[in-house]
């Protein structure tokens, strides 16, 4: 089926105008997966639970994240994507609700839903490069992953800070408000998007499976977001725990202002469309799993002392981005007619390593503390470079 081409109701959003408010959206609603990074301290003190247990809310919110991009997401290629996005912010709103107002245990299963239906920044990038039409498609995926860079960095800013002023459960309700307005603002500016599958539903998960065995690159591709993205995770998960174990009264809000640093990652995702027409995706992708290992060597020097952590921090995000970004244009210019599901593939690979890689972060905190963290996260992006450079030669 050929694939519609979208024109936004009225002169103030055409093409550009809209990718910009898809990037504002996908910030505003990936945050909702990643405020309680900044908060899980305060959560185990509230709830009188260990470290490890806590993490077991940041787990299952990625967990609920993977599930929904692959139960979910394939969706928008047989579905008006308007109409869903609706939908699933609606439903955000509902879980963010649920959160704000739960206690343990039952919180790590309202987790499991925030990540479930949070999944509209998912929709967002097939969109994008559709708007694009081949003219840079790389440059508008780019401009909306650097949204929801910055929605990830800021919601741990604001999370922290709200949280320590406010209370961690009124950062989830003001969540929830800003769900409501979005679902209002997109029902009425994105335009229509008629489907590009017509079968069932069966048979549209079905088509996942085929589309994974008949396109290698994607296997390369998320196998090796999926190794760094658990890395990117288990650093972000452990952080508040290393910080206060520093014995310097760091709170959450001190980890929130880490992840504002890391915002900068958002100039390397805004560039790579500009990069992308200088270097080749193999040369870029290299680039990227290089500054991800320089940077846990960072982290680990900084196990006496917050000292390196503000650059490492910078260059990890800007690895992340410069790799996630790229990785995706090259995905999704896999197949015009089934971006969606191309998407679905390669995003909950890389959720379901975030999953693993949060899990795993905790472990290796309890277990050997903040150098067997840098170890792990280090072996994983070596991993995932190894992987890039196999498919390479």
């Amino acid at each position: 089926m050929k694939e519609p081409v979208l024109i936004a109701r009225g002169t103030s959003f055409r093409n550009c105008g809209l990718i910009w408010l898809l990037a504002a959206t996908a910030g505003l609603v990936v945050a909702n997966n990643y405020y309680n990074q900044p908060l899980l301290p305060d959560m185990a003190r509230e709830f009188s639970i260990s470290e490890s247990a806590v993490s077991w809310i940041s787990s299952f919110t990625q967990l609920g994240y993977a599930l929904g991009m692959l139960l979910i997401l394939p969706l928008g290629d047989r579905m008006d994507r308007r109409n869903l996005i609706a939908l699933m912010l609606l439903l955000s709103f509902g879980a963010l609700l649920l959160f704000a107002m739960a206690d343990y245990p039952v919180i790590v299963g309202a987790g499991f839903l925030v990540g479930f239906v949070s999944i509209v920044p998912q929709m967002l990038p097939p969109i994008a490069s559709q708007l694009a039409k081949g003219r840079d498609v790389t440059g508008a995926v780019g401009k909306v992953m650097g949204g929801l860079l910055l929605g990830i960095a800021l919601s741990r800013f604001l999370g922290g800070w709200a949280g320590e002023l406010f209370g961690w459960r009124s950062v989830y309700l003001a969540a929830g408000a800003v769900m409501l307005a979005l679902m209002v603002l997109l029902r009425w500016v994105l335009p229509p998007m008629p489907p590009t599958f017509s079968g069932s539903y069966p048979d549209l998960m079905w088509s996942l499976w085929k589309i994974w065995r008949a396109h290698a690159l994607l296997r390369w591709l998320a196998t090796a977001a999926a190794l760094q993205f658990g890395a990117f995770s288990l650093f972000w998960t452990t952080l508040g725990f290393h910080l206060r174990a520093l014995g310097q009264n760091y709170s959450a809000s001190m980890t929130g202002n880490f992840a504002l640093i890391g915002a900068t990652g958002v100039a390397g995702a805004m560039a790579i469309g500009h990069i992308s027409h200088r270097l080749s995706a193999r040369t870029i992708l290299t680039l990227g799993g290089v500054l991800m290992v320089i940077a846990f060597i960072g982290f680990a020097l900084a196990s006496a002392s917050v000292l390196w952590l503000a650059p490492a921090v910078i260059v990890l995000d800007l690895g992340m981005q410069i790799s996630h970004v790229t990785s995706m244009a090259s995905v999704l210019a896999l197949d015009a007619d089934a971006r969606s599901r191309v998407n679905t593939v390669y995003m909950t690979i890389r959720f379901l390593g975030a999953a693993l890689g949060t899990y795993a972060g905790s472990l290796a905190w309890v277990t050997g503390g903040w150098l067997l963290v840098c170890t792990l996260g280090a072996v994983l992006c070596a991993s995932a470079l190894a992987i890039q450079k196999a498919r390479s030669s």
